[in-house]
Parts: C-alpha cells; structure tokens; sequence
C-alpha cells in the first residue's frame, strides 16, 4: 500500500512489535467497550496516534472477525477460568496466540505461543506467562485438528 494514502500505518515494524500493538488495541477497545476495528480505524487515519503496522492490523482485524470462536475455545482450555475472571490483557494475549495458531498459516504454532508468553511477561502479571503457555499449549495440540474444521 502506498504510504502516502495511508500516512500513520506504519509497514516495517517488527512482528513482536506489532503483536504488542494489536495487544494495546484489543486491550483499549475493551476497556472502552468499543469495537476493536472501529478504534483501529481511528488510529490508522489519525495524525496524533502511534503508527499502526499492518500485520497489527491483520491481528486486530482476524481477532475481531474471529473472537466468537476464539473465545469459544479460550472459554473450553482455560481450566478454571471464566473469560471475564482473566486479566484483559492475558484475554487479548490469549486472543492473538490463538488467532495467529489457528488463521495465520505463515505462524507456526510454537512460535505463536512462545511470542504470546512473551507479551505475557512484558505486559502481564509475574503469573500470566505460565497461565498463557497452558492454555495454548492446550489449544495448540489439538490446532490440526481445529484447523481442519475452520
């Protein structure tokens, strides 16, 4: 996409770093009750806000297209856990393990967990990488078969 359409989408960012910025955005849309794509959009076009990468976007958008089977599927391998018990960044971690795990085919599942519990650690309390690591290291042994059925 040419840059000068889009001025504050930033295209050359990391992928760590833009899973930490999809991460923010699902985390800010929570807390302000709004759709996730709809603040995206905000961002993407607005001059004040930090770029936004476009695998960032990928995220928020597959996440936000996604998130009735994804939380599905955190609701069933989080053992113990409601949904809306865990911490909202754990959920928007969780969120984006599981969507990289299940609709990103260049992600290979250990490398989608590994960068979630990554974030975990970065963003979250001194418990949430092992919390995030079992919940998709669940889920993530049973992804072929999820996949199959997608």
């Amino acid at each position: 996409m040419d840059s000068a359409a889009t001025p504050r989408r930033g295209g050359s960012t990391s992928r760590r770093a833009s899973r930490r910025r999809a991460v923010e955005l699902l985390y800010e849309a929570a807390q302000r009750e709004t759709d996730p794509v709809e603040l995206l959009k905000s961002r993407v076009g607005s001059t004040d806000a930090e770029p936004v990468s476009d695998y960032a976007i990928t995220l928020v958008e597959g996440v936000t297209a996604h998130r009735e089977r994804i939380d599905e599927l955190l609701s069933e391998h989080a053992q113990g856990w409601t949904l809306g018990r865990m911490p909202p960044v754990d959920l928007s971690v969780l969120r984006i393990g599981v969507y990289e795990m299940l609709w990103s085919a260049d992600v290979p599942d250990p490398v989608a967990i590994d960068e979630a519990v990554g974030l975990a650690k970065e963003l979250s309390t001194d418990d949430s990488p092992r919390f995030v690591n079992g919940v998709l290291g669940r889920i993530g042994s049973i992804a072929d078969r999820l996949r199959a059925v997608l």
